[in-house]
């Protein structure tokens, strides 16, 4: 989704949200993420001001502070930024790909089942359709965030094609957004 991703052209508004908009995004995040629930008012507190950036294909980014933190496409669920997966490492299943697996994703490309299921990886058990946290063997930070396209049993059983459709990775546009002042 972020893989051409650009700040100059890409974004088309930037809004500071009313106080009843910033209310109903805290309460969707606290619906999505119960785990998130104590640590709400440190991430969007009540009194910062909450920016809503718009992009190009329906793509919102929650941000605060001058940091994203959630984005979504169209009206779909809010999925934490690789920055916030960093401080909060529990809001997402865990799958981990072996060492040979990581040039292919920080360059953009999808998980493939062999990576996860090689010596060097592990996977979460998660049903298919699922938001998880990409991992790499010997690191302790995320380096993606995606989505299964099967669950966690198929992707043992198949072993071969595409696990885990990539969204967003590390050094990618939106993890490059950091440095736009709005």
């Amino acid at each position: 989704m972020f893989k051409k991703f650009d700040v100059d052209s890409d974004i088309t508004s930037q809004i500071q949200v009313k106080q009843s908009v910033q209310k109903a995004i805290r309460s969707n995040l606290r619906d999505q993420y119960p785990l998130l629930t104590p640590y709400i008012d440190d991430i969007l507190p009540k009194k910062e001001p909450v920016n809503l950036i718009k992009g190009k294909d329906h793509v919102e980014i929650v941000a605060c502070r001058k940091e994203p933190l959630f984005f979504r496409k169209r009206d779909s669920t809010y999925l934490p930024t690789l920055k916030l997966l960093h401080k909060f490492p529990f809001l997402l299943p865990k799958f981990q790909v072996d060492a040979g697996a990581i040039k292919f994703i920080l360059s953009g490309a999808n998980v493939m089942a062999p990576g996860l299921n090689s010596r060097g990886g592990r996977m979460d058990e998660v049903d298919k359709d699922t938001i998880v946290g990409i991992y790499a063997e010997g690191k302790q930070h995320s380096m993606g965030i995606g989505q299964t396209l099967a669950s966690t049993k198929e992707i043992q059983t198949v072993n071969k094609g595409i696990a885990i459709e990539l969204i967003h990775y590390l050094n990618d546009g939106l993890w490059q957004l950091e440095d736009v002042r709005y």
